[in-house]
């Protein structure tokens, strides 16, 4: 095969990887930031590093688990260079809850169920937010992304002992923060 024919098969393989997982990607992004610019900011930057190094991408886990664990390394960089003006950012221009629930799974159908689920997820994002980074992230990709507990560990390089006590634990603070609200 030539050089220039197993460029073009990497770069449809490349192509067909953005297309099946991009919105996941941004799904995640976006529950992480609460921030729809700066998630496709973030989403935008997972896929230019990945094609940065597609070449390098050994296989060894899934390219979403690949995906997921730059968008991760991306989300902590942000977090960590930006902490205080990101805060101060979000809450002028956080995501509207209606915005939100366009973007997030929502299996609800009358529009008196949507407010109600809305009313739920406005008080588990005010819990989530009091979350460690780590806590955060696995109850994301558990809760948001539905992942595996396995899947989670290799996203976020923990083992699945670890994973299980952050998600232990996120959940116990937010059980405690929405005090018997469900």
């Amino acid at each position: 095969m030539t050089t220039a024919r197993a460029d073009e098969d990497a770069a449809r393989e490349f192509t067909q990887i953005v297309a099946s997982h991009r919105q996941q990607i941004f799904r995640f992004l976006l529950a992480s930031t609460r921030d729809i610019d700066l998630a496709e900011t973030l989403t935008q930057e997972c896929f230019l590093k990945a094609h940065r190094n597609w070449s390098s991408f050994r296989g060894e886990s899934s390219a979403m688990t690949w995906l997921m664990r730059i968008a991760i390394n991306l989300q902590k960089d942000h977090w960590r260079n930006r902490r205080i003006q990101f805060w101060r950012h979000t809450r002028t221009n956080a995501v509207d809850l209606d915005e939100a629930s366009e973007w997030l799974p929502n299996g609800e159908r009358s529009a008196e169920q949507q407010m109600l689920a809305r009313e739920q997820v406005a008080h588990v994002w005010k819990a989530v937010e009091g979350l460690s980074e780590r806590q955060r992230t696995v109850f994301l990709l558990r809760y948001i992304e539905e992942q595996e507990l396995s899947d989670i560990a290799r996203a976020t390089g923990l083992s699945e002992g670890t994973v299980k006590a952050h998600l232990s634990r996120a959940l116990g603070k937010v059980r405690a923060e929405l005090g018997g609200r469900r």
